[in-house]
């Protein structure tokens, strides 16, 4: 599949550094998604903690700083992702410390001009609807206050079984519950494909409600191309539609060159 630079000009991308350029430390890959040519960058959140030490987190503010780059978006603290956690917004076990991270990751994101917050909802079972609604609530009142947007994501069911939230209909419905103006819709495309979703028909009817956008290729989750999504007409739908933010690459890939299919 080729990509002609028109395909996706009006667009711009940003890498996540939790998953692309993890050959190197994280506090490498900033530098090394600006010296491949981006000057935007993601995360999910990238500490052990819901509070790390103040080190931590002077030490990837002057990584990101020190590269050039501006942090696009980044995920609120969401548990132990490699053990299979996904979120903690909607746990009872886990709203504690999702609540004493918005502060944290509200104030790492002002300070990095960062102005998409992604909330992950949390595994089943034992989430609670409501106190994930009050949870979001305190978040986005929390991300107004340095103009940030909160982002809802759906998963795929297939890699996250225990994921409540896998389509774009159940995202929007929680997105309407929570009724606040900076609550917005995260279209991670490659979920959204697995799960059977039309893709090019949800851009064209709902891009509005799009709060930040990721990519990856389905089947296997890598680069654009690699797989069987119409990634030219996306990215010509996405510019069409008049979508303003970033596109997060958040695929995986083995080789030496994770952005080569950029330049083809």
């Amino acid at each position: 599949m080729r990509f002609a630079a028109h395909e996706a000009g009006a667009l711009r991308f940003d890498v996540n550094l939790s998953i692309l350029l993890t050959d190197l430390p994280l506090l490498d890959r900033p530098a090394a998604a600006a010296k491949a040519g981006f000057d935007a960058v993601e995360l999910w959140w990238p500490f052990d903690s819901a509070e790390p030490a103040a080190g931590e987190l002077d030490a990837l503010r002057r990584a990101v700083q020190d590269a050039g780059v501006r942090l696009a978006a980044l995920n609120f603290a969401a548990g132990d992702m490699a053990a299979g956690e996904r979120g903690l917004a909607a746990r009872p076990d886990g709203a504690a410390a999702f609540l004493a991270n918005v502060d944290v990751a509200v104030a790492l994101a002002g300070e990095l001009g960062c102005t998409v917050l992604n909330a992950l909802y949390g595994n089943d079972p034992g989430t609670d609807r409501a106190l994930a609604v009050s949870n979001l609530r305190r978040a986005a009142d929390a991300a107004a206050g340095i103009g940030a947007t909160v982002v809802i994501e759906a998963l795929n069911s297939r890699e996250n079984p225990h994921y409540p939230i896998t389509s774009s209909a159940t995202a929007f419905a929680l997105i309407d519950e929570v009724g606040r103006d900076n609550v917005a819709f995260l279209a991670d495309l490659y979920h959204l494909h697995r799960m059977g979703e039309d893709v090019l028909a949800l851009i064209d009817r709902h891009a509005g409600r799009f709060g930040h956008v990721q990519i990856a290729d389905d089947p296997g989750r890598g680069r654009p191309g690699s797989g069987g999504m119409p990634y030219p007409e996306i990215f010509a739908r996405l510019a069409a539609a008049g979508y303003q933010g970033h596109v997060g690459l958040e695929y995986r890939h083995q080789g030496p060159d994770a952005f080569a299919w950029r330049r083809a």
